[in-house]
């Protein structure tokens, strides 16, 4: 093998493993400010060698980071994971490869800025794509490294994806002029200006974080409370069944609330407290007909001792609809005029028989969703139906959490893979959510770095949204997460338990909340315009 080559797949490998770090290891997420650097040198080095097919080199790269980070999808399933990889691979080699055509017809730095500003468009678009999976957005990178974005409260996770390609271009453009002799020739001013610039393009996000973040050092300490009590089951999903009933399931949880809760029994003048159970804890549920469901009547009854005392919890839960025709795409004939849609739902249940119910918006493709389910449930079909098709709601509704003096609290419930969504999670705030709470069931992945990156996300959340969170998994981990990002009061991994806290109720509204994702849409806006210039020049031969 030639030097130059082995130096083009070391410089990709380099790539895959600095990128790759920020995820897997906590505190690290400043690597990523000069992770893709080596992808950018090894671009460089191909084009002088006059190498061609250089997208082989930056496909592999990507391929190899995504398979580093998200290998542990396959545990859950082998095809979705190998698919989950090539094709994210694909979509982020197209966005380098399109950076590679600008080169044609742009000179200088505007190429270089076309390929960040056409990489956070697309991580801005893919937030909203029907096929999504966002789980290595650049801005992911420092969600266990938190100290250092606490601006985010203002620009969100895309906030910091611009973070890093500015720091990457310019560490790159530095090392450019270095190579090329050309910064020997600059005067002392020059030279002191590109790195004092530089410099500053480092050090300030993380000092204007240090002063945000002062706010938010004690911020569990509020006025107002919400009392909570989280119930990790750990119960095996693989073997769900066929170990347990669903009857043992739940005697198995109302064992671990009756214990926690032996204080409060019988006693009226208590205040509200919310109990969490986790992501499809039963399946059941039949929308709209509760009393048919044996987990309702059996936690509703066990809740009259317990008054104030409300539990949220995750259900499968199913609409049986009558019709001579098939009422949607999404729906499966059970029998003649009889047909079922599901749903991956949060209810919220106490001693009155009061239920609040919301369903999963954003689902896993194909494991939950099936995408354009117009086309692909006619193939789905004529496969025996492989694919799930869950139905989401379409605007965020709260769930209610009462006491008996009255007194009611707003309280948003994302369920598992919409704590991956910034943008769409700030809607729970803007209806009102005081607090906020994530039900998920993380043990499809095994004892992966996957369960530790999905509770590292719902930090980013919390910061952008100041909201803490009370997350119960089913077999971990469960934490509080206060508004700074701190995560409080983790669980272990395959263990049962129970936390006992309290989170503050906040009605501030972050900038981000406010007015979204304008970090996305300001580079959505300059993409095209940028994309539009380039056809023209492609047309014009320019």
């Amino acid at each position: 093998m030639k030097k130059e080559n082995i130096l083009l797949w070391g410089l990709v490998a380099l790539f895959a493993v600095m990128m790759s770090i920020p995820f897997l290891i906590p505190h690290t997420g400043l690597i990523a400010l000069f992770g893709i650097v080596p992808l950018l040198c090894m671009e460089r080095i191909a084009d002088l060698n006059g190498k061609k097919h250089v997208w082989i080199y930056h496909y592999t790269a990507f391929v190899l980071w995504n398979a580093i980070t998200t290998f542990w999808v396959c545990n859950a399933t082998i095809g979705g994971g190998i698919f989950a990889v090539l094709a994210n691979s694909l979509q982020m080699s197209l966005v380098f490869g399109l950076f590679r055509l600008s080169k044609r017809k742009f000179t200088g730095s505007l190429p270089y800025i076309f390929l960040a500003i056409a990489w956070i468009a697309w991580e801005r678009f893919y937030f909203d794509a029907e096929i999504s999976w966002p789980w290595l957005v650049l801005g992911n990178s420092f969600a266990r490294t938190t100290w250092a974005i606490q601006w985010y409260e203002i620009t969100g996770t895309l906030g910091g994806s611009l973070w890093i390609w500015a720091c990457n271009l310019g560490l790159f453009g530095l090392l450019v002029s270095l190579s090329d002799g050309r910064i020997i020739g600059w005067n002392w001013k020059a030279k002191t200006a590109a790195l004092g610039g530089y410099a500053i393009l480092l050090t300030c996000p993380v000092i204007v974080s240090a002063i945000i973040g002062k706010e938010y050092k004690d911020s569990m300490d509020s006025k107002e409370e919400l009392p909570v009590l989280i119930v990790q089951p750990n119960i095996d999903p693989y073997n769900k069944f066929q170990a347990m009933t669903q009857d043992q399931q739940n005697a198995l949880l109302e064992g671990q609330m009756a214990s926690a809760l032996k204080g409060r029994k019988a006693d009226s003048t208590a205040g509200p407290l919310l109990v969490l159970a986790p992501e499809t804890f039963t399946s059941d549920i039949i929308c709209g007909d509760y009393p048919r469901s044996r987990t309702w009547r059996r936690f509703t009854s066990f809740l009259r001792d317990y008054p104030g005392v409300n539990l949220i919890f995750g259900a499968s839960s199913y609409d049986y609809i009558e019709s001579s025709e098939r009422p949607s795409h999404t729906a499966r004939e059970m029998k003649e005029e009889l047909w079922l849609e599901s749903h991956n739902s949060a209810l919220v249940v106490d001693g009155t028989g009061r239920t609040g119910i919301f369903h999963k918006s954003r689902l896993v493709v194909a494991v939950e969703q099936t995408p354009y389910p117009a086309i692909f449930c006619k193939i789905d079909d004529m496969l025996g139906g492989v694919m799930g098709r869950c139905v989401g709601q379409d605007e965020i509704t709260l769930l209610e959490v009462k006491g008996t003096d009255g007194q009611t609290i707003p309280v948003g419930c994302a369920v598992c893979y919409e704590s991956v969504y910034g943008e769409y999670y700030t809607d729970y705030v803007r209806k009102g959510a005081r607090a906020m709470t994530i039900i998920t069931n993380d043990a499809w992945w095994g004892n992966t770095p996957g369960y530790r990156q999905h509770l590292s996300y719902a930090s980013l959340r919390a910061i952008e949204t100041r909201r803490a969170i009370a997350r119960c998994a089913n077999t971990g981990i469960s934490a509080i997460i206060a508004p700074s990002g701190e995560i409080i009061q983790p669980t272990p991994w395959w263990e049962p338990a129970v936390i006992e806290s309290s989170i503050p109720l906040r009605d501030d509204i972050t900038f981000y909340v406010s007015h979204g994702d304008i970090t996305g849409r300001v580079c959505t806006f300059v993409f095209l315009l940028l994309l539009l210039a380039l056809c023209v020049r492609f047309v014009t031969k320019r």
